[in-house]
């Protein structure tokens, strides 16, 4: 037997194998996946910025306001900027920058972190999203 044959048998027992019940389940699995998507996954826009250095708080921000903020950390000076409802870390003295490639920030519950500096964003919204840092 070619493969070809075993391969229009297989398609040909995998048709006659589904019924009502089995579509009715796989509908239904569907449905629910795209209902808990929407629910649990929601993406809250945040309307403002926490910036912490150490393990206080420095200040909170409005995201409505566009500003450069100069904080200055263990290594010294990093610039935050904020701008159209987002923030993001413009310049740091750490070595790698991860902070600054991170990007800009603009839902709720997203962090940026400069480790050697000391420095951490946090963006804020009415609902704080559910992760493993809030558990």
């Amino acid at each position: 037997m070619s493969v070809l044959q075993r391969i229009k048998n297989l398609s040909a027992l995998m048709r006659a194998g589904m019924h009502v019940g089995d579509w009715l389940v796989l509908f239904l699995g569907c449905i629910t996946v795209i209902y808990l998507f929407q629910t649990l996954w929601s993406q809250t826009q945040a309307t403002k910025v926490q910036i912490r250095i150490g393990d206080h708080v420095h200040a909170t921000y409005d995201l409505n306001l566009s500003r450069n903020i100069h904080v200055d950390g263990e290594l010294g000076e990093a610039i935050i900027h904020i701008a159209d409802g987002k923030a993001r870390f413009a310049k740091s003295p750490c070595h790698n920058q991860y902070c600054v490639h991170q990007g800009w920030l603009n839902r709720s519950g997203q962090a940026a972190v400069c480790l050697p500096n000391q420095i951490t964003l946090e963006l804020i919204g009415e609902h704080k999203p559910f992760d493993s840092l809030n558990y």
